[in-house]
Formats: C-alpha cells, structure tokens, sequence
C-alpha cells in the first residue's frame, strides 16, 4: 500500500485507469482496443482497490496530524494542496463504491444497469472524433473493439439480474443507433485505405448481430420499474458527491430558487409584452413562443447542421467580448469543437453537452460540444438561447473550466469530477455575463429565455431527490402541475414541463439521465447556491479591498486555476489564499 503522497497519487492513478474507456476520456492512449470488463468480478475487484486506497488515504492523513508516521517512515510532511488532494480522493473512491453498491428495486446498480451503448459508443466515438494519433492506430484500435463486442455482450447480460425497465429502453435505443456509428467507421477506413479494412467490416457485421441478439435478450429479462433507493441511500449519495447540504435544505433552496424565478419572470413578461406591442394577458408560454418564432435561427442552406454555424459564430463573440475586458484568464492552447450529437447519445442529451480536455493528453486543450439537432428541438435553438448554451458549455463555461482543469499540476485533481463546482460554475455565468452587459441589445429577451431555460436546475433538485428516495413530497416546490400519477416518470415529468415548457422529447432524455446520475441533477443549483454564497462571502470580506472588476478577476482565477473540487472544498482554498480571512 501507498506510504507516502507521491506513491499514494500514482496508485490513484493506475486505479483510476484500469477501464480503456476512461484511458481514453482521460488522454492515455494504452490498450485502448480493449472493451470494459462489465462482469461482477471485474467490479468486485476494483471495489477492493477502491477501499483499500481509501483506507491508505485516510492513513496517510491521519498520520501527518500525528507525525507519527511521518517520523518513522522519514516521509515529509504534506502540505496544504497535498492533504487536500488526499481528502478529494478518498471521496472520490468513496462515491465510485458506493454508486454501483446502491440498491434499488433491481438491486445493486451494477446489476440492474445495461450499459451497452455507453460503453461500446463511447470507446468508438472517441477513436473517430478525438484521438490525435495517426489513423492506422486509431483504426487497428476499432477493429480490436469490435471484435470483443460479441464477448463483451455476453458478459454484461450475464451480470444483469433485474434491470430497470426505463434503463433497459435507453440502453436499447442506444445500440440500435450504434450501427450508423460501425458505417462511419467503414466509410473512414475505406478514406484511408486502412490495410485491415475488410476485418474491420467483417468485425462490425458480426457486432451488429451480437447487438441485434443482445437487443432481445435484454428485452426478456425480468425488469423493474423501481428507480428508488431511499432516504438514507439519497443522502449518503449527496455527501459522496461533497455536497454537504441536507435534502431539506436542498428542497428549500429548490422552492426559493423556483419563486424568485418567477417574480424575475413576470417583470421580464410585462416588459416584453409592452415592447412588443403584445396582449396584456399574453403568458410566459405564448411570449416563449412569440419569441422562439421572431428569433428562429435562420438556416441558411436548409440544414439542421446549419445552427452549428450559428453557435460557432456565437462562440468567437463571447470570446472578443471576454477578452477586450479581460473577464478570465484563458488558456492559450485550447480549442473547441461543436458537433451534432450522435444518434446513439441522443437519449441522455436532451440539448447539450461537453466532452472536456483530456488531462493527461499533452497539446492543445481541445473540448467537444454536442449539440442535439431536431425538427423537434429547432424552436430550442434561437438567437436568445444560443448565446446562454455557448457561455454555458464554452468559454468562459465548461470548456474554460475544465482547460483549467486539465492544466493543473495535480494528477488527483485532474481525476476529480465535481459536478457542482462545475455546474455551479456554468450557471452562475448564465446570469453574470449578462449582469456584465453580454448581449446588451436584446438583454431582456435573452434574460427571459435564459431564466425559462435556467428554472429547470430547480426542478432538477425536486426531481433528483424524488427519484432518489421515492418522495413525493420533494416535488412540492410551489409549482402547479399534476403529481398524482403513480408512475414516477409521469409525474416528474408533469412538473418539469411546468417549469420550463420543454417539448416533449427533451423532457424524457433530460428525465433518462436523471434517474441513472443520481446526484448529479441537484449539484447544478446546489452549486450555482453555493458558488454565489462564496462570492458573496468574498465581496463581504474584500470590503475595502477588492471590488468590481478586480474583485471578479481574483475569483475567476482562484477558481479555475484550482482545479476540480467540490465547492466546499474551493471554500478552504480561499480561506488557505487569505482571501476569505481565515488562512
């Protein structure tokens, strides 16, 4: 076991990267034709690794309080960011055991989730779209996967006792979008004239057929339409993630959140209405409308793929705008690219996402945005919303983080992932870039639709926590919409239509990721919530300091050159910094 910190953070490391899939998001490029090993024994065995770093990291702290091991050992001492780290890890390991050990109606997740989809699309996207290496390597790489994808199935549904039902339908949609992802990758090995490219078509035609299989084989198993996992389980989750705010407090802070929003709504909603000349009646769904229409973004070679266009052009707007006020600190090797969201990633991203920089990959910081394109969602991507997606996922939101991030000296904190330091983060700039007078010329209807589209981080903590502990009552945030039906999915979906008039399609993919990432819809305004809280905190104790733009630029740059972590922990980072008076 790991005597020091040093030796401690290279065994964090090799735990963390034993799955070829997290090689690959993370930069490394070993054994990357390999599947993940879904089966019980594989997770078994990393459990045991997990708990015991744990215990080594909990050692190793508990001695440099006593520096009793320290003096035997002849060990330094740990330092302030080196205690730290160790905490974040032990957390970190602590939640990677207990996500997959948490049971519901299926039992165990481990054994109840299909993750077919995930794991086959994620490896082969990956090596399609974001891999620097030559193609022939990247290529070689696919055809091993494809390969293994008959054995890898087999595995999994082995594993498989009583999957959830709603997780059974996703992981079936997913698969059956996985063959237009096995033709790009023969349409990309014929470009190349890759020497193995009828093994790799070979390889992929026996892969489609092991999924077509593994598609009905799922379908018989006994399912579960329980999602739940209860109080306790609910509030273990919560802290595992380093949110240390209890359901209640978090379901208040939901309803407080929820009735501010809309105050700030029915302002916006008078203002609008007279400017537009509109009835006085006129509500916030028909003005959504009204303002979806007059704002559509207009596609000018009859595309979906033409909105890209729009958001790229958005993206070099935010940026001049960050840059000739010097807002942030910003990378100078970074990039990001914006890509229509795969068929087989469509139903866990309702809208958008981000893929952040491999940290462990030397070069250019590059992120990739996806952008969900339908006849469906086109009202969704309007000259109002587009600039609240892109401050959201881009520069200065995810992709600026996240860079950051990547660049950090720690290898345990470019491990870390803290949802609500990172959300926190994004929906804090959806208000202060406009606060800061982005989008000046249409303030009050961007305003308008980025509180439309922000009340959904309120009814993500009233959903996440129901979903989580089964209820009910934590939907109750003062919102009217219909929660009698038995049928979680229904209900949960009742109140998130009501919040923030999301069409259909998006309120089911944003409900699919929910009930599988438990804890992670509550960190976007248990962040925003604690991310303000600190700033305020830091305004309080900079009084006579620190103000303004400058006040800004040392919160911008503590944040993000500290790398991830949870706002808790950021909070001693400043208070380490003595810029919240208690270093």
């Amino acid at each position: 076991m790991p005597h020091d910190y040093a030796s401690f953070a290279s065994a964090f490391h090799a735990h963390r990267t034993q799955s070829p899939n997290q090689r690959a998001a993370l930069g490394l490029t070993e054994r990357l034709g390999e599947l993940p090993d879904p089966s019980v024994q594989a997770a078994e065995a990393r459990f045991q690794r997990a708990e015991a770093l744990r215990e080594a990291a909990r050692r190793l702290r508990g001695a440099d309080l006593t520096g009793s091991e320290q003096q035997t050992s002849g060990a330094p001492r740990l330092d302030f960011d080196q205690a730290l780290d160790l905490e974040l890890a032990e957390l970190a390991l602590s939640a990677e055991v207990l996500k997959d050990r948490v049971t519901s109606g299926g039992g165990e997740r481990l054994r109840s989730w299909p993750s077919a989809g995930d794991d086959l699309g994620d490896g082969l996207f990956g090596l399609f779209i974001n891999d620097p290496r030559p193609a022939a390597e990247r290529l070689a790489d696919a055809v091993s996967k494809l390969e293994a994808v008959p054995d890898y199935l087999a595995s999994l549904l082995g594993r498989l006792e009583r999957p959830v039902a709603r997780w059974v339908a996703m992981d079936q949609s997913k698969v059956s979008g996985l063959p237009e992802l096995f033709g790009h990758l023969e349409a990309w090995s014929a470009s190349e004239a890759f020497a193995d490219h009828e093994r790799l078509v070979r390889a992929g035609a026996k892969a489609q057929g092991a999924l077509t299989s593994y598609h009905q084989r799922l379908g018989e198993l006994p399912s579960t339409p329980d999602i739940h996992v209860g109080e306790e389980a609910a509030e273990a989750i919560i802290r595992s993630r380093g949110v240390f705010l209890s359901p209640a407090e978090l379901h208040g802070v939901a309803k407080d959140f929820l009735k501010k929003i809309a105050e700030q709504l029915e302002v916006l909603r008078g203002r609008l209405v007279s400017k537009y000349d509109l009835p006085k009646d006129t509500t916030e769904e028909a003005l959504q409308q009204f303002l979806a229409e007059r704002y559509r973004v207009p596609l000018q070679n009859g595309k979906l793929e033409d909105i890209l266009t729009r958001y790229q052009a958005e993206r070099e707007r935010i940026l001049g705008f960050i840059r000739e006020r010097e807002l942030f600190p910003i990378p100078e090797d970074q990039d990001m690219l914006i890509l229509r969201t795969p068929s087989f990633l469509t139903p866990t991203i309702p809208a958008g996402a981000m893929t952040s920089p491999p940290p462990f990959r030397s070069g250019t910081k590059r992120s990739l945005v996806y952008l969900t394109l339908s006849e469906e969602l086109v009202a969704e991507h309007t000259e109002l919303s587009i600039p609240g997606m892109m401050i959201h996922e881009g520069i200065p939101g995810h992709h600026l983080q996240l860079s950051w991030g990547a660049l950090h000296s720690s290898v345990i904190r470019r491990h870390i992932d803290a949802m609500d330091h990172a959300e926190g983060w994004t929906t804090m700039l959806e208000d202060y870039m406009l606060d800061v007078g982005y989008a000046a010329e249409l303030a009050d209807e961007v305003r308008f639709s980025t509180k439309r589209d922000i009340a959904r981080i309120g009814a993500r903590v009233a959903i996440d926590l129901f979903f989580m502990s089964g209820n009910k009552s934590y939907l109750e945030v003062g919102v009217k919409s219909d929660l009698s039906p038995d049928d979680p999915f229904v209900a949960a979906g009742n109140l998130l239509a009501a919040v923030t008039g999301f069409v259909p399609g998006r309120v089911q993919a944003e409900l699919n990721w929910y009930s599988q990432e438990r804890g992670y819809p509550l960190s976007y305004l248990a962040g925003n919530h604690l991310v303000w809280q600190l700033k305020r905190d830091l305004e309080a104790a900079q009084t006579g300091r620190l103000a303004g733009a400058a006040l800004d630029r040392e919160f911008h740059r503590v944040y993000l050159e500290s790398g991830n972590m949870p706002v808790a922990f950021l909070r001693r980072v400043f208070e380490h910094q003595g810029l919240l008076g208690a270093g």
